[in-house]
């Protein structure tokens, strides 16, 4: 189990996501675009995956680039697409 696991909303299968996208630690996911993340995930896995890993994407990016973050912003249903 790595580092990622810190990670709100992290689980085993999104922490061998993240490193099988390069992202190994949570230090390595500042400065990452989760849209992107996304994309290139749909793309290794060969089909358009469910959208709840792009916000849980974007939840550990926020978490990586946040000194101290916000427990409402940890779960992963607040980064949902806005309407």
């Amino acid at each position: 189990m790595s580092e990622l696991r810190r990670i709100p909303g992290v689980g085993p299968e999104t922490e061998k996501d993240l490193i099988a996208l390069g992202y190994p630690t949570i230090a390595s996911l500042r400065g990452a675009d989760p849209e992107e993340m996304y994309r290139r995930d749909c793309q290794r896995r060969g089909i358009c995956i469910d959208r709840c890993q792009l916000y849980v994407y974007r939840c550990a990016v926020y978490y990586a680039e946040t000194p101290q973050p916000d427990p409402e912003k940890c779960k992963w249903w607040y980064w949902k697409d806005q309407k």
